[in-house]
């Protein structure tokens, strides 16, 4: 059994009187988890707003962040304040929050705060959602780690973006509120969910091989230069498509090699962020190496749209409820309408109980690996 309620109230308390009052008429009981996640306007008022909901919702079992903008039922505030609660009770779902913190260390890289019962055995059929400051936790990493440790297991999830500076964010976990690291629940059983991600980008002109690549500057694409590859594929397009293209290039990189042919869907994308004059070569928002396949995308309103709609569409098996993960890039300032991800849920399953936010680097799976995306709706339907 799933509930959703979202609040404007400006007054902190109210907010939460008026979300819990909610959740509690929808579900009759206890939660066995809650998120929420709070607008900027919330940010003095974090502390009590996790305590105020651990008091009414009778759990412990919280976790939560702030946002730039929230996602509730159909329904998408972006200026404002405004606070989305979401609540399930499983009894066959076995939830495990986690406070993550990660420190360099002379090997690497080390993530610490799992429970003692999910280092000694990770669940093979486990989901993460994880919730993170991008100013002191490197997602990434992490995401590498598990796409080699723990290759079955997904994760779903997004950065906090209420803040553009260390120390602005605040991430929830029970009553425990925090600036830094990262959040995390481990779902294991009946109610795991299932990852829709929908970069809203398409790929133009064809594939090519990097021949030539140092770090995130790809030098050649099929034995030529890479900025006359994308010169070439410009070219090629036709009117609107170059127009899509003026307004930002994106490179997909090909997840799974072992394919024949690929379309969208199949590449994870990144940006293209400048040119490199003296050797020709693109500056990526990414490591890549000679060896992989890529192909130049588009982005704009109505393929982003048609996109999310179309992942909508291949779920054959209704949902109960979703948890949304959408960029900080998209709303408003993608598209023409408000509500545009909100909205595309509530039009394919109705108002089912839906709370979510806008982040900073949305998390989700792609051909198999977990990744760190931008521009990109990432859900977890349960």
């Amino acid at each position: 059994m799933f509930a959703a309620a979202l609040s404007t109230e400006v007054d902190s308390s109210r907010a939460v009187a008026e979300v819990s009052e909610r959740i509690r008429s929808c579900l009759g009981g206890p939660p066995d988890i809650v998120w929420a996640f709070l607008a900027a306007d919330h940010v003095p008022a974090a502390q009590s707003i996790a305590s105020g909901l651990c008091e009414q919702l009778q759990t412990n079992q919280l976790l939560g962040c702030t946002a730039e903008s929230i996602v509730g039922v159909g329904r998408e505030v972006e200026e404002g304040a405004a606070l989305s609660v979401w609540a399930a009770r499983t009894p066959q779902t076995r939830w495990r929050l986690a406070r993550l913190t990660m420190e360099n260390t002379p090997d690497g890289a080390l993530t610490s705060g799992w429970s003692d019962e999910l280092i000694d055995q990770w669940p093979d059929s486990a989901t993460v959602l994880m919730l993170a400051d991008p100013f002191s936790f490197a997602a990434d990493v992490l995401l590498a780690q598990f796409n080699q440790d723990h290759p079955s297991t997904q994760v779903i999830g997004g950065m906090a973006s209420a803040g553009f500076s260390p120390g602005m964010n605040r991430l929830l976990c029970g009553t425990d509120v925090t600036s830094t690291g990262a959040v995390a629940v481990v779902v294991d059983g009946q109610s795991a969910p299932r990852a829709v991600v929908s970069q809203g980008c398409r790929p133009v002109g064809r594939h090519f091989v990097i021949t030539k690549a140092e770090r995130n500057t790809i030098i050649e694409l099929g034995g030529e230069q890479a900025v006359k590859r994308l010169q070439d594929v410009f070219n090629s397009l036709a009117n609107r498509e170059k127009e899509q293209a003026q307004q930002g290039i994106h490179l997909g990189r090909v997840v799974s090699e072992y394919q024949d042919e690929f379309s969208q869907g199949d590449f994870l994308v990144r940006n293209v962020v400048g040119v490199d004059p003296s050797t020709g070569g693109l500056t990526v928002g990414d490591y890549f190496r000679p060896g992989q396949t890529v192909q130049f995308h588009v982005r704009d309103a109505e393929t982003a749209d048609g996109e999310l709609r179309e992942l909508l569409a291949r779920v054959d098996d209704p949902p109960q409820s979703a948890l949304v993960f959408t960029c900080n890039g998209r709303g408003t300032r993608l598209f023409q309408e408000p509500h545009h991800d909100a909205a595309a849920i509530l039009n394919r399953w109705g108002d089912i109980p839906v709370a979510g936010m806008f982040a900073q680097g949305e998390i989700g799976p792609i051909g198999g690996g977990n990744f760190v995306h931008g521009f990109t709706a990432s859900i977890a339907l349960f």
